[in-house]
């Protein structure tokens, strides 16, 4: 099985810039897809073999969640089923019959940090929903979420301590996952640095090769048994994030 996750940065865009060619060459099981800024019928997303599964912001353009599976699933989930949070379409959630497998896009602290406060409480109230859940199944959760977890995961450390995405409340809310038995797939693999994920689109960062690592998969415990391997797909371009992936 080859589980994908990408953030494309708006679907309607990434689809003008050869995304439906791009993941017919990728060919993954199930593909999770972050910040699509667009309802089903506005994306006019249809790829041969795979059925869609869209969760939308009730905010026009912005945020949003999809996945897009091989396999129908036993059940799907709309947010976390809380209404403080399932308002900007950032959890899809489906179920397999080995695990759940939850498409996330963690909210920006932002400028300033207006918003950690609230991210704070997300991070949080997104770790109860996940081991929740993992009481019925193993789970897996993947997306952009929105922090590098160490200095190893950004170019930069040193001067971005305080800034959105490597701020001590959002790394600490990250290692509190690890804390409860997940894992981060991708460093049970490659433990260099330079590994990144996402680059701005200011000051050529992306060609030289100055990023984060803010995209994850990460899994219970029980499931490493079935992790193969896990990548950066650095070289697939369409969006400030490239793909991240995992084989199961």
């Amino acid at each position: 099985m080859k589980l994908i996750s990408w953030n494309v940065n708006g679907i309607r865009a990434a689809l003008k810039n050869g995304f439906i060619e791009t993941i017919q060459r990728i060919d993954p099981d199930i593909l999770c897809l972050q910040e699509i800024r667009a309802n089903e019928q506005q994306a006019g997303l249809q790829i041969s073999g795979y059925q869609n599964y869209f969760n939308s912001a009730d905010k026009k353009g912005y945020s949003g969640t999809a996945i897009l599976t091989k396999t129908a699933p036993l059940s799907v989930l709309y947010g976390m089923g809380r209404p403080e949070h399932d308002s900007e379409g950032r959890i899809i959630t489906i179920e397999t019959g080995d695990y759940f497998l939850i498409n996330n896009y963690t909210p920006n602290a932002q400028r300033g940090l207006v918003r950690l406060d609230y991210r704070r409480q997300w991070d949080k109230d997104f770790l109860g929903f996940i081991l929740n859940l993992e009481e019925k199944k193993p789970v897996i959760f993947c997306g952009d979420l929105n922090v590098a977890h160490k200095e190893i995961d950004l170019k930069n450390p040193k001067a971005n301590e305080n800034n959105p995405g490597f701020t001590i409340e959002e790394r600490t809310g990250f290692e509190r996952y690890m804390d409860n038995g997940f894992i981060d797939t991708f460093r049970e693999f490659n433990k260099e640095p330079g590994q990144y994920t996402w680059w701005s689109y200011r000051f050529n960062s992306r060609a030289k090769n100055i990023g984060w690592r803010i995209d994850y998969f990460c899994i219970s415990l029980k499931l490493r048994p079935m992790l193969k391997n896990a990548f950066i797909l650095k070289d697939v371009m369409g969006s400030d994030h490239c793909p991240v992936e995992i084989i199961l």
